[in-house]
């Protein structure tokens, strides 16, 4: 009897690891190749070099965003991912390029600005010396005294901001309190008074926002009437130089071009309101020479698979991705470089260690995400299912998971459940080993406004992870700081590491990860 029981605890030593909730296993040797590969071997700082400095800013349909999606399939298919392809999604609009960009205060002094234009806005046809205009205006009706008064001019909008200096560090991890709050989370704490009092928030600023929106259409209509040389802009966000810049218009093949939008840092902005407040006369040189890309206006995403080799599981899929397309600041390490990178190098590492997946894994690198979501949405509508009808496909049924990364270069700290409890149990079991990299937060709660959304409207399983947030809100989150620099190598590996043993976990359990319930047919989808 004893030697019975002997032989039993050895066979359980020895076997894989296997847990009473839903026998989730756990497959610790091969963790440990991932580990010793992912670690001492990895390769993700160079495909994120490749897609920052050699790429260079990833707008959408830019030359940098080409040479991205070029890079990144010709490398998958050189670790030998099968189907590597830039994949159409349908049609997303212009590309658009700076190609010189510089704009200087010359009266009542010179000064050089940190200056970037917004996307998708024109040029100056050469050197411009002009007047600075403010513009002050509650309503329409002030917005008419200016009217015949702009030609030849630029254009800065009274604001009335305060530099407010921060006694926080740019750069921080989540502390164990804040992840156990996450932990914690409830599902009915989302529909709380105190989000009820949120949702009142945000709709008296979306009113605010739709009020100057119209003002601002209504100066730029005559603006352009009156042949303005453009815009002045700043976000409050903007300072210690410190850019956050995005698109300055439509970019459509059908929309207009827009005209000239300069983002300026606060402490360059303010001086000039504050001036010209004073009567003191405001002028500037400006060049910009910009590029509009028009002759391929569809949208593409990267796409490649590991196959899957179990006969009765291979058509099933687990997928992967981030978003390849960023804005044009700088050259989006941080959003989302960082994510590409780390799920392009989880892949080479299964594919180093000889992982035998039972289903098929493909990993995505989307385009169009900035500007809505439009590379995953549209794939996830191509294949799987239309939010707005909720009408499946055959492949709806076939996806097992989808997973994300796309909140800097932060190492992943837990997971969002999006409220699928159900999935729970796995997610828990699978951060086992990585407790001591940090990672082991669980939280029900929802996340938005990248790609899983595209998956979880249809109700298939999509995931984001919990990722400390390093420097991402407060200096590269859309910036002209988020460089290569900024990107936090060993933060990049653990996340690697962890997301192969996820993606490995999923694709050999026997049962697909669990669902939640399908949502009514949505006019709208939002992230």
């Amino acid at each position: 009897m004893r030697k019975n029981l002997l032989r039993a605890m050895l066979i359980a030593f020895a076997a894989p690891l296997f847990v009473h909730a839903q026998e989730e296993k756990l497959d610790l040797p091969m963790i440990e190749k991932f580990k010793k590969e992912g670690l001492q071997n990895s390769k993700v700082m160079e495909i994120a070099f490749q897609l920052t400095d050699v790429s260079g800013p990833r707008l959408m349909n830019s030359t940098g965003f080409n040479r991205a999606a070029n890079y990144a399939k010709k490398q998958l298919s050189d670790w030998k991912l099968n189907n590597a392809s830039i994949e159409p999604f349908g049609e997303f609009g212009k590309g658009w390029e700076l190609e010189k960009s510089y704009a200087a205060m010359t009266a009542p002094y010179y000064k050089p600005f940190i200056a970037i234009p917004k996307a998708w806005t024109s040029g100056t046809g050469g050197l411009k010396q002009a007047e600075v205009i403010l513009i002050s205006a509650k309503d329409s009706m002030e917005m008419e005294k200016y009217r015949g008064k702009l030609a030849g001019k630029i254009i800065l909008m009274d604001r009335n901001e305060v530099y407010k200096q921060s006694f926080k560090p740019d750069a921080t991890r989540n502390t164990e309190e804040q992840l156990q709050k996450l932990a914690d989370a409830k599902p009915q704490e989302r529909s709380s008074g105190r989000d009820t009092a949120n949702a009142s928030r945000r709709r008296e600023q979306m009113a605010a926002f739709r009020v100057n929106a119209a003002l601002t259409n209504q100066l730029k209509a005559m603006a352009a009437r009156e042949n303005a040389l453009g815009f002045l802009s700043m976000s409050p966000r903007g300072h210690d130089g410190t850019l956050f810049v995005q698109g300055g218009g439509g970019y459509k093949g059908t929309d207009p071009e827009n005209m000239l939008d300069i983002m300026l840092a606060l402490e360059e902005y303010m001086p000039m309101v504050r001036m010209l407040k004073a009567g003191i006369p405001v002028k500037m040189e400006v060049e910009v020479k910009s590029k509009f890309l028009t002759a391929d206006l569809k949208g593409y995403n990267v796409i490649a698979e590991i196959k899957g080799t179990d006969k009765s599981l291979r058509d099933e899929v687990v997928m992967l991705g981030g978003h390849l397309d960023s804005w044009h600041g700088s050259t989006g390490a941080t959003d989302n470089a960082a994510g590409c990178a780390i799920m392009m190098e989880a892949v080479r590492i299964l594919q180093e260690t000889g992982v035998k997946p039972r289903r098929t894994i493909r990993i995505a690198l989307w385009g169009g995400e900035e500007q809505g979501l439009h590379g995953s949405r549209n794939y996830v509508k191509n294949n799987f299912a239309d939010p707005a009808t909720m009408e499946v496909k055959p492949a709806h049924e076939n996806l097992s998971a989808y997973f994300n990364l796309d909140n800097g270069t932060g190492k992943i700290r837990g997971i969002y459940l999006q409220g699928n409890e159900a999935a729970r149990p796995l997610f828990s079991k699978w951060f086992e080993p990585f407790y001591e990299m940090g990672a082991k937060t669980v939280t029900i709660d929802n996340t938005g406004s990248t790609d899983h959304v595209a998956f979880d409207a249809v109700g298939l399983p999509g995931f984001q992870f919990i990722q400390d947030d390093i420097e991402y809100f407060t200096r590269t989150h859309h910036t002209n700081m988020d460089s290569y620099d900024h990107l936090v190598e060993e933060d990049l590996k653990q996340s690697a590491v962890m997301m192969a043993s996820i993606i490995y976990h999923a694709t050999q359990r026997d049962q697909k990860l669990p669902r939640k319930e399908m949502q009514k047919p949505a006019t709208s989808v939002r992230p």
